[in-house]
């Protein structure tokens, strides 16, 4: 009976060593995941802005190549964590392959059509911003939350809260605010014509609308399946790619038979297809290990780095009061969307 006393004494810290060792590796997991979004959002942005900004001498690289590079790179990243994920079998890899792809053409073929918008999406993000600031655009381009809201409740019977209403409100309040006009006074020294500030606008707001739809439409097909998310990944990649080289062959065909596939490519230019690969597994990430309001957080810190920055090294911004205070609405409504109020608890009765 001591004995038997004694091994659980002994079999427990252990056990609760081990539970708090889990609880302590989720909790890193989660702000790791989340500090690599804010790096990778924010130099996305901004290496792309500066790649298609920067003047320099040959033929400038080619967006809807570089929308083809990322998807190949995205696929063979996938492919090596669900290589990873098999114990690093490639027989176990083929067999996964081989049963949740190939055996499956109508799952797979369910992909198609959010694949195809998030290419158009990632193209439009380069005319995004090739005529935005990154300031302005970051900010902007928040109005994905409004239209991810309204493809949720139309499409999967999503109920929003109050604070949800309110917070979307704002957010178009906010994000009106950014685009309110402004003095020639406070134009930067890298003038920005009116017309392609235009052309920007309507870009990013159709990546918006794009990212809302292909957003929920890629959740509804994860909650009718059990696929996992790298799987779904290649999938998405396997026709990004393909519906991206039907773009470059239709608007780019006659520069790349010229001038080559690359033509215009280097070390940023590169930089750019790598973080735009990296950004649908480190949002994977984000979903699996953190929650709203930590992701909201992440978002915010993005923009404020994103107008930093745009002020003091690109130099294509200059902040009006009325730019601060859409921002500050626009973090706002981020924050506010994401809060999720816990029940108060119900007291005890005596």
């Amino acid at each position: 009976m001591s004995d038997s006393k004694q091994s659980d004494s002994l079999v427990e810290p252990e056990t609760t060593e081990n539970g708090k060792a889990e609880v302590s590796m989720a909790s890193h997991l989660k702000y790791i995941s989340l500090g690599i979004l804010v790096i990778q959002t924010t130099s996305l942005v901004l290496t792309m802005r500066y790649s298609r900004t920067l003047k320099e001498e040959g033929p400038r690289y080619l967006s809807s190549t570089a929308v083809v590079a990322a998807e190949v790179l995205k696929i063979v990243a996938c492919i090596f964590l669900v290589y990873k994920d098999n114990s690093c079998s490639l027989r176990a890899l083929n067999r996964v392959l081989h049963d949740e792809i190939i055996n499956k053409p109508m799952e797979t073929l369910k992909l198609a059509i959010p694949s195809g918008i998030y290419t158009l999406q990632n193209n439009l993000l380069y005319v995004a911003l090739s005529n935005l600031d990154a300031a302005t655009y970051q900010v902007t381009y928040q109005l994905k939350i409004l239209t991810t809201a309204l493809f949720s409740v139309s499409m999967l019977q999503k109920k929003l809260k109050s604070n949800q209403w309110l917070s979307l409100c704002i957010l178009m309040a906010g994000v009106t605010l950014v685009q309110w006009p402004t003095d020639s006074t406070t134009t930067p020294s890298k003038e920005v014509s009116v017309g392609s500030r235009f052309v920007g606008l309507m870009a990013v707001l159709t990546a918006c609308f794009s990212s809302g739809f292909a957003g929920v439409y890629f959740e509804k097909i994860l909650k009718e399946t059990k696929q996992s998310v790298w799987i779904r990944n290649i999938q998405l990649g396997f026709f990004g790619g393909i519906f991206g080289l039907m773009g470059v062959f239709i608007y780019d065909g006659e520069r790349v038979s010229q001038g080559g596939f690359f033509q215009g490519y280097n070390n940023l230019t590169w930089a750019v297809v790598a973080l735009q690969a990296l950004g649908g597994l480190v949002i994977a990430a984000v979903i699996k290990y953190a929650d709203n309001i930590l992701k909201g957080f992440a978002t915010s810190l993005s923009i404020i780095l994103s107008t930093l920055i745009s002020y003091f090294w690109l130099q294509d911004f200059v902040p009006t009061s009325v730019f601060f205070i859409g921002a500050l609405l626009v973090i706002s409504a981020t924050f506010l969307y994401g809060y999720d109020p816990k029940p108060s608890a119900n007291p005890i009765k005596a």
